[in-house]
């Protein structure tokens, strides 16, 4: 009988209008969305890019040649260099064809705008006018040991250098996704919500048939549950794979663990709203209105609206995202891309399963002995 139920659970959901809208093509939609507005943004702004400049000089300075040329070589060079006048050199820096214009003579630049690309140039500078005195001085005071000195300096330069802080994905933007898929997973809390009221005779003609049926209510309801579930299981699955094979997204090399969190923050989605539906002295509406509410506002605290709000409640009221179902899915995605070990990603799991299990047995003890005058 528990598989009779089941089956039809699961089909129940599938032809769900709602169901099908909510936890399928509105992913879809919104990661499509995502994807357009977030995807050059940390090409441009974060990562590193070779700077073009624009040299002007009047005189040859063989120093700074050699230190220019050490620059602009190799696989990632610092800068690539434009030589040329300063008429020339002001026409290509108008039309942003270089990000500044360095004068060798005076060793001055002159930029357009301020961004890391300017301040790059402007450091490079700085670093070759300290370095430039340093030489100077210790050939006036100390010649014997400017052999010394100018080794010491030459080791020290690295106009270049990659070094990851971690082996996962480094762009911030990516929060956006874990917590779309976080979201998905929150929306199951409607599919709980109406496993418990079509349990409740009191709430619709479908909860007084499954009261009067003589299937037992644990099996039926815990069918249900079951059913929903799978069900939910699945539209994350979707989503998930959606993310990374046709958008793109990059999940590191831990994918299979983003499906458990996924799929387990799911279930945790599915129980909290049975957990609420099955509190009696609340309406169908007013439980409607609770479920959307509460999920929405746990998605927005872990930053699915503003992406910086959750590293703000992480120093101002820890204990939020500590208990913010959405926060802890979407902290377990973090914990994969980020940290090489698990413990972390476990603690998270952990908490989601806590969760889970308080809210589905807290949805029990509040339908199990639910009794009806007439139905």
């Amino acid at each position: 009988m528990f598989l009779h139920c089941l089956k039809y659970d699961i089909l129940k959901c599938w032809r769900n209008k709602m169901f099908l809208f909510w936890l399928v093509l509105f992913p879809v939609i919104l990661g499509a969305f995502f994807k357009i507005v977030f995807s050059d943004i940390y090409e441009k702004e974060a990562v590193f890019h070779t700077v073009p400049v624009a040299i002007v000089k009047t005189e040859e300075d063989p120093v700074f040649d050699e230190v220019l040329e050490g620059v602009t070589s190799g696989d990632e060079p610092l800068f690539t260099v434009t030589e040329c006048s300063e008429e020339k050199a002001l026409s290509l820096l108008k039309e942003a064809e270089v990000s500044g214009i360095i004068y060798a003579d005076n060793l001055s630049m002159t930029v357009s705008t301020n961004g890391i690309e300017q301040t790059i140039i402007k450091s490079f500078l700085e670093q070759y006018k300290v370095r430039t005195e340093v030489i100077t001085e210790i050939a006036a005071s100390h010649p014997e040991k400017l052999e010394a000195v100018i080794a010491n300096l030459s080791a020290d330069i690295q106009s270049n250098e990659n070094i990851p802080l971690t082996e996962g994905n480094m762009d911030t933007y990516v929060q956006y996704f874990y917590n779309l898929i976080a979201m998905v997973a929150m929306f199951g809390s409607v599919t709980g919500l109406h496993i418990a009221l079509d349990h409740q005779a009191n709430f619709s003609a479908h909860g007084a048939r499954n009261n009067c049926s003589p299937v037992n209510k644990f099996t039926s309801t815990l069918a249900a549950l079951c059913g929903s579930c799978i069900a939910q299981s699945l539209c994350v699955i979707l989503s998930v794979s959606y993310l990374a094979f046709i958008l793109k997204v990059d999940f590191a090399d831990r994918l299979p663990f983003v499906y458990l969190s996924g799929i387990l923050g799911g279930c945790m989605g599915v129980a909290m709203g049975f957990f609420v539906g099955s509190i009696s002295k609340l309406g169908e509406n007013a439980k409607d209105g609770i479920v959307m509410a509460f999920s929405m506002l746990c998605c927005f605290l872990s930053g699915l609206m503003v992406g910086d709000i959750k590293p703000q409640l992480a120093v101002s009221a820890p204990w939020v995202n500590k208990i913010n179902p959405a926060a802890v899915i979407s902290d377990s995605f973090y914990c994969l891309n980020v940290y090489e070990d698990f413990s972390m990603y476990i603690e998270k799991i952990i908490t989601i399963l806590i969760l889970t299990a308080v809210f589905t047995l807290g949805g029990f003890l509040l339908i199990r002995r639910r009794k009806y005058a007439s139905l």
